[in-house]
């Protein structure tokens, strides 16, 4: 898949794709374009044995300031209801690989929901946080409303959304937001090196433990532990676990294959 002007697509680093947000004359806006490009891209991702880890960044100022108000302002229900952009979200969050967010800047609206799409979030201590939809007399669109809470819990969630309140980079760690917090210009390379590490792991294994970690917010207690135990006995079965145990033992490398 060859590069846009709005997604910069690198992939010099092996087993990790590097993916930049590129508008920024328009704040990194996810304009529909973008998105299903975004989605595409990670459908390519996905289906690349290559591939194992996937970063997504945006501008040094800008992460992504949300959605494209050219495009908001000429929808009205009907035309909200049949948005395409949900599909695309939809994509978004069923990429099966592990997926890390590198922020710098103004993370809002759509760029705040692009992050919590995201498995881990790395941000500098310049960044900060919102959903100030609420600003334009509307309302998260994109999942704000039920991923917002399950991270930072309700009171904070109503504050952010009712409020259209921003949290800092350190509010947002300490909310649970952010995994890492680091100088703005390790943002990227810490993302990066940790994003390395990911893809040494078994992708098999990858799979199936991002799958039941998320499962932890849509199934009661018995049926998560259940569907944890069914991924650990299948991985129990892979010739993954196989060389992971020989290389543990021989005290060298593992060569994982995904299988």
């Amino acid at each position: 898949m060859a590069d846009t002007d709005d997604l910069l697509i690198d992939r010099t680093r092996g087993a990790v794709w590097l993916l930049t947000l590129n508008r920024p004359t328009a704040r990194n806006a996810l304009s529909t374009a973008l998105l299903a490009r975004l989605a595409a891209t990670l459908a390519a991702a996905e289906g690349d044995e290559a591939v194992r880890c996937v970063v997504l960044t945006g501008g040094p100022e800008v992460f992504a300031a949300g959605a494209d108000i050219g495009e908001l302002a000429g929808k009205d229900e009907a035309a909200a209801l049949a948005d395409p952009r949900v599909l695309h979200w939809a994509a978004i969050r069923r990429f099966a690989k592990p997926l890390i967010a590198a922020v710098n800047g103004y993370c809002l609206g759509g760029g705040n929901e692009l992050a919590m799409a995201c498995d881990i979030v790395i941000a500098g201590d310049g960044a900060s946080f919102g959903q100030p939809e609420i600003n334009l007399a509307v309302m998260p669109g994109a999942g704000g409303t039920q991923l917002l809470p399950r991270l930072v819990g309700r009171p904070l969630a109503m504050k952010m959304v009712l409020g259209g309140l921003p949290l800092s980079a350190a509010e947002a760690h300490a909310a649970g937001l952010v995994a890492e917090l680091v100088p703005a210009a390790e943002t990227i390379p810490r993302a990066l090196a940790l994003a390395a590490r990911i893809a040494e792991k078994s992708p098999l294994a990858l799979g199936l433990a991002k799958q039941a970690v998320l499962a932890a917010y849509e199934m009661p207690l018995a049926e998560g532990l259940a569907f944890e135990r069914r991924g650990f006995a299948r991985l129990c079965g892979s010739a993954d676990k196989a060389e992971g145990i020989a290389a543990f033992r021989e005290k060298r490398k593992p060569r994982f294959v995904g299988r």
